[in-house]
């Protein structure tokens, strides 16, 4: 089996390799897994996976960082996803029982955070303040958003291919995002540097939270960091 990852953004990118691709760029990290880099958001994670299918990819996964919909989730914590409900509310089972038993099996005695399994919802865009998160949990009783994997689920399902999540939580149920970082994201989904400086020097109290979400987000990337070591293993099925 060959795999394929889907990556939104560089900075999760980094956690699998020390490689720079360019967006909708193809890496090899091994014989039989390759990655790609999509940009944020549904559109480039559904035109990255047909990209991997192209490639000879026959098993997809969705790799990166996710927003906590349960309470007790803590940044780092790993989410594993056996249903999806999209953006429309639409939930979707998976059908990947195996794989998720057999990645769970062999993650257990490496990683030192929770893993979760459960429904995995979408968003479009950004979900920033804590009501909204609480509100979609409510509406969906999905445990954890992002905005990629449903769109890379929902190839992997009209192509008849097996399908994995694995999503660590960067940003708490609890916690209101900073303002900077919508403000910084291009139309592409990218976060712009020089606007986010831009927004922090007329806005400085924004600072502290950008802080702890940067914490939040190193944590999310330690658990991602741990499982690419056991990449191999995780995507091979006996």
């Amino acid at each position: 089996m060959i795999t394929g990852i889907v990556v939104a953004l560089p900075e999760e990118l980094n956690t699998l390799t020390s490689n720079r691709l360019e967006k909708g760029q193809v890496g090899h990290l091994a014989v039989k897994i390759r990655v790609v880099c999509s940009g944020a958001g549904p559109e480039n994670a559904r035109t990255a996976s047909e990209l991997l299918i192209t490639q000879g990819v026959n098993q997809l996964i969705s790799w990166g960082c996710a927003a906590a919909l349960d309470a007790s989730f803590r940044p780092g914590d790993l989410v594993l996803a056996n249903s999806c409900v999209d953006a429309g509310h639409v939930m979707f089972d998976l059908n990947n029982e195996d794989w998720l038993v057999h990645a769970k099996s062999c993650l257990a005695e490496y990683l030192t955070v929770r893993t979760y399994t459960g429904k995995l919802a979408e968003s479009k865009s950004i979900v920033a303040s804590s009501h909204d998160k609480a509100q979609l949990a409510q509406a969906t009783g999905a445990i954890a958003l992002d905005m990629e994997s449903v769109a890379i689920a929902r190839v992997a399902q009209s192509h008849g291919l097996s399908f994995l999540s694995i999503r660590a939580i960067a940003d708490p149920l609890t916690m209101d995002l900073p303002k900077a970082v919508s403000h910084a994201l291009n139309d592409q989904g990218d976060v712009v540097l020089g606007k986010l400086l831009t927004y922090l020097l007329r806005h400085p109290a924004e600072l502290p939270g950008l802080v702890r979400l940067g914490l939040y987000f190193h944590a999310a990337k330690k658990t991602l960091k741990q499982i690419a070591k056991q990449l191999d293993v995780v995507t091979t099925l006996p």
